[in-house]
């Protein structure tokens, strides 16, 4: 059961990873996604000031680098220490590290401009693709909601509310970064199956190891 598991995990990360570098490859070869990003950063976006722009940030900041992975970090450090293993902790490294190693790669590789720029180039010193809000955003707190379900004495239901919370987090932090123009579409886009890709490896190797603090 639990090397059915982990194979099904593995065929996901894999098949999440391939559309990664789909997304890559349009990106590479300016594809038909690339003018798709053209056309969104066109559309007309409303402005918000004041209070509506504050909090627009703040949503923003749901995918910020330091937030997230403080958040992650806490978390998992309280469940370590509740229920006495240091699993979850251990998962919430590697989780990170393997996020920050892989975005950053791919980030100073192409060099990608961002929107605000006012143009689209490669290998030009930016630092766009993919994105990290919409990748922290999916990895880390979807990592957080894995790790409540597994270690933290949680049913079902709260574990489908917990991963509706992470699409719903997920999806907000793209919208609001297209709306305020710091990133392409297909930097939002890469950015969501490079995250999923990870979360859903490291998931793999939770299951490949044993653990008698898992429940489920």
């Amino acid at each position: 059961m639990r090397k059915e598991q982990m194979f099904r995990a593995l065929r996901w990360s894999f098949l999440l990873f391939l559309g990664f570098l789909l997304v890559t490859q349009q990106v590479l070869n300016n594809g038909p996604l690339v003018n798709f990003d053209d056309d969104v950063n066109r559309t007309h976006r409303p402005r918000f000031d004041g209070l509506s722009g504050f909090l627009l940030r703040r949503l923003d900041d749901l995918g910020l680098r330091g937030l997230t992975a403080t958040v992650l970090l806490l978390a998992a450090a309280y469940i370590a220490y509740t229920f006495k293993t240091w699993r979850p902790l251990n998962l919430a490294v590697l989780s990170l590290l393997a996020l920050n190693f892989v975005v950053g790669i791919f980030k100073i590789f192409l060099g990608r401009t961002k929107p605000r720029d006012g143009f689209d180039l490669l290998h030009a010193g930016g630092m766009s693709y993919p994105s990290g809000h919409a990748s922290n955003a999916v990895l880390s707190w979807g990592i957080l909601a894995y790790l409540i379900y597994r270690y933290a004495h949680v049913d079902r239901y709260q574990g489908r509310l917990a991963t509706a919370g992470v699409i719903t987090i997920s999806l907000t932090v793209c919208l609001v970064s297209l709306i305020r123009h710091t990133h392409w579409f297909t930097d939002l886009l890469g950015g969501l199956f490079i995250g999923s890709a990870l979360l859903v490896a490291v998931i793999a190797v939770d299951r490949y190891v044993p653990s008698k603090s898992q429940l489920h």
